[in-house]
């Protein structure tokens, strides 16, 4: 399968995902815009990343563009903390229109792009102040190449860029027993799987386009790539917590889920944030 088809089958199965994500209590958007202060625990734990690299005044101000945005209610937590000409890019383009939902019935009118994150320079004609992707974003992407030479050229001079998503040894790993079972290294083609849910509540069984693809991308592609993209490393972070419970040993934490103090230590979630110079 070439990476046109794997791609096509990615969309075809986030499509149905965002409909799934809209009516889970996972997301609960009904009680998140009943409350026009709330944001995000993805938003909280990315700021927490960020805010050392940022003016006292956060984000308020600042235009930005959240690649990889799915349903919105994270691009939407970046508004209420004051960012402004907010962008969301998804492939998904079901995805866009929830989130369009979502942000109008919060009172605002966010713009939306439909498209492939590698090529977002090609689709988005203006340079931000920040860009940010998190939680679950880069192994939807066969390459790195473009998609950081894409982050390079729509950032403005002496702007930042932030990734924060799952460790890439999660990957690798099975957790009944803790060993590895599967790729660290990226360079081997896509892992390609089939399940009919999501990481949402009750999902299984929803989902009919259920086979789907995901790349591996090592820490060292990561940083590489950005590193040849010109950009500058100001910081990298290997982090105890992630967004969602992706296996059972997880336990809830202010951050979201970690491990238990019985188990190894490893990283569950990894940040990179960078400047152009």
């Amino acid at each position: 399968m070439d990476h046109a088809e794997a791609i096509a089958a990615n969309r075809a199965n986030w499509d149905e995902r965002a409909d799934v994500h809209r009516r889970s209590e996972m997301y609960d958007v009904d009680a998140f815009l009943a409350d026009p202060e709330a944001v995000s625990s993805v938003v909280r734990n990315d700021l927490s990343v960020l805010a050392p690299h940022l003016p006292e005044t956060g984000v308020q101000g600042k235009s930005l563009l959240h690649l990889q945005c799915h349903i919105g209610t994270d691009t939407l937590s970046w508004a209420r903390l004051g960012a402004v000409d907010v962008h969301g890019l998804d492939l998904s383009p079901n995805s866009l229109r929830h989130a369009d939902r979502i942000a109008r019935a919060d009172g605002r009118e966010l713009a939306w792009v439909e498209g492939d994150a590698r090529y977002a320079s090609t689709l988005i004609d203006r340079q931000f102040d920040l860009v940010v992707t998190s939680a679950g974003t880069i192994v939807w992407l066969p390459g790195l190449t473009e998609w950081a030479r894409s982050i390079h050229d729509l950032l403005a001079p002496g702007a930042v860029f932030m990734i924060r998503d799952d460790h890439p040894i999660l990957g690798a790993m099975d957790f009944e027993p803790w060993e590895i079972t599967d790729d660290y290294l990226g360079g081997t083609g896509p892992r390609t799987y089939t399940d009919s849910g999501s990481y949402t509540e009750n999902s299984a069984g929803q989902i009919t386009q259920a086979t789907v693809h995901e790349w591996r991308h090592d820490l060292g592609e990561i940083i590489g790539s950005l590193l040849r993209a010109g950009l500058r490393i100001e910081a990298v972070h290997e982090l105890p917590y992630m967004d969602w419970r992706a296996f059972p040993d997880l336990v809830e934490c202010p951050e979201g889920w970690t491990l238990p103090g019985r188990a190894p230590r490893i990283p569950l979630n990894f940040a990179v944030v960078t400047r152009k110079v």
